[in-house]
């Protein structure tokens, strides 16, 4: 494929630094993800006519699918190995081979809590109260660089949880001096954990003194001509640099709801094949979340002109539904979005439908209470100045429920109830995409190559998403609620104090009511207090 005015354009934007890039489809799904040392040089090669003469099959069809591209700066390129990494998991592209199973990058971890700590590799990052590092992008590097601390600091390498002095006689880590072996009392636990804080503060970059006691052995073997020693001492210090490298930790990327080659025909086709009286201009789409009736919530999107309208997105959280109902939460969410939207489009003397308090309706937004009112024209629709502005309050020209007849019966019902039964509604069911309309008994079905289908499966699939990202964000706050919550007299500050001194809840058990006191805001009594109301919970706790 030919490269287009816009991806000339946009490859004129790609900067020459390490990073990864992502090639989407007409459709906007992300079909092959890739790094690269020089991203200028290493997309641009996709969109040479010259390789296209090759008899790379897979090439050809990955280049002749590419409609549009992304890419993500880093500052290295063990970064951009790392990253590729999880966009693959993440997108599961269908070009990409490799990297696409649940295998992760290497962690090294220590519990500080444990009788003898020890440092260990790991693939899984857990909320247990250990440090962890990583992750490391050269595996054999991070291996060869804990050794290496081990030796430096006397650390211990076996594998017992608590090793006893029955072990202590096969052990060779005691024997050869590499260990301080605390196991049979060569040193206490305290003077121990002195020597696992100098491993820690290895990884954490503190390597001069070792650096150069290092290149001064390199140094010393080369001038005696021991150039094997010299060779190994050299990738050593290769091995240490790459451990204790600073990587990006790569939050989720937002996801990017794909945009239609040509959203304005697709509005005018749906339209048509609807036959409302105009093109859709306001479509706003609804859909429900909820796990087994737990953490119950709506969405709901806006699009205008077929582009989504992320100032206009909406979210709910049920108030009036208890147990697991989508028809009864569907009811709810129709009932407040349009009773308010009702209120304001007529103006203040609008009554409010019976039950919804004017205190009740902010809670709809998504946006905080704080935050500065939406520009209209939003942002990313300033960039098109041939659309029409849109209005700041407008009853939608459609409304797309995710469903079937049941969910749209239960909206329609409110409508009717808040005498806004003219606004055209549809249901779309997901198994074979038909289309219910009220009145009608039978389903409507468009081919799925036609673009109305696909702008109501954009709508569709954009309030699914919305609507599950925000039933996440409140089962991961649930969850991640701490116990203090429960101790009576401690505010956010005094709670965010101590878990920043101590890192979680099980290092808080066992500290001391001394070293309670010497957090800010803590004295001697709610030391003491909070230590026998931690003890408490800790008896209190099922055995593990």
């Amino acid at each position: 494929m030919p490269a287009t005015d816009h991806i000339r354009n946009k490859l004129s934007q790609v900067p020459h630094k390490p990073g990864v890039y992502l090639h989407k489809d007409r459709f906007g799904t992300v079909i092959y993800v890739g790094k690269a040392r020089d991203l200028r040089n290493r997309v641009s090669q996709y969109f040479h006519s010259s390789r296209r003469q090759g008899w790379d099959l897979k090439f050809n069809a990955l280049v002749d699918a590419i409609h549009d591209f992304d890419w993500h700066v880093v500052k290295s390129e063990p970064e951009s190995l790392l990253l590729e990494s999880r966009l693959i998991k993440e997108f599961k592209p269908r070009f990409n081979v490799d990297l696409r199973d649940d295998k992760n990058f290497l962690l090294l971890k220590v519990n500080l809590a444990d009788p003898i700590p020890r440092f260990t590799l790991t693939r899984l990052r857990k909320d247990d109260g250990c440090v962890y590092f990583g992750p490391f992008a050269h595996s054999g590097s991070v291996r060869r660089a804990v050794i290496m601390m081990r030796k430096k600091f006397q650390l211990r390498g076996c594998r017992p949880l608590t090793p006893n002095e029955s072990d202590y006689k096969h052990c060779l880590y005691g024997n050869l001096k590499h260990c301080t072996a605390p196991c049979i009392g060569n040193v206490t636990r305290e003077q121990y954990l002195e020597q696992i804080k100098a491993g820690i503060g290895f990884l954490e970059g503190q390597t001069d003194e070792l650096r150069a006691e290092l290149e001064a052995e390199m140094k010393k073997a080369a001038a005696n001509h021991d150039f094997e020693k010299a060779a190994q001492l050299r990738d050593a210090l290769k091995d240490m640099a790459r451990t204790v490298q600073k990587t990006e930790k790569f939050e989720r990327i937002p996801y990017k709801l794909p945009v239609a080659i040509h959203p304005e025909a697709d509005m005018r086709e749906l339209g048509r094949l609807l036959g409302l009286p105009k093109a859709p201009e306001r479509i706003e789409g609804f859909d429900i979340s909820n796990i087994s009736g737990t953490f119950m919530v709506a969405s709901m999107v806006s699009f205008w002109h077929g582009r989504p309208d992320r100032s206009n997105y909406r979210r709910f959280k049920m108030k009036t539904v208890t147990e697991q109902n989508d028809f009864a939460c569907m009811a709810e969410t129709v009932h407040r979005r349009y009773s308010r939207l009702k209120k304001e489009v007529f103006g203040a003397g609008e009554k409010v439908s019976e039950g919804e308090s004017e205190q009740d309706l902010p809670d709809e937004s998504e946006a905080s209470s704080s935050s500065p009112p939406p520009t209209f024209p939003p942002a990313h629709l300033q960039e098109m100045p041939w659309l029409p502005k849109p209005p700041v309050v407008q009853l939608p020209d459609l409304i797309l429920i995710d469903g079937g007849k049941g969910q749209l019966g239960a909206a329609c019902e409110e409508l009717a109830k808040l005498g806004l039964s003219h606004i055209p509604i549809i249901g779309l069911a997901k198994e074979y995409e038909e289309i219910f309309r009220p009145g009608e008994s039978e389903p409507l079905r468009l081919d799925h190559n036609t673009g109305a289908l696909k702008l109501l499966q954009r709508v569709r699939d954009e309030s699914h998403r919305f609507a599950n990202t925000y039933n996440a964000q409140l089962r991961i706050k649930k969850i991640s609620e701490s116990i203090l919550d429960e101790f009576p007299g401690i505010g956010d500050a005094r709670k965010k104090a101590l878990l920043r001194k101590f890192g979680s809840i099980q290092r808080l058990r066992l500290a001391t009511i001394e070293q309670i006191e010497k957090v800010p805001g803590f004295g001697g009594e709610i030391a003491a207090k909070l230590k026998e109301f931690l003890d408490a919970r800790s008896e209190s706790r099922p055995p593990e």
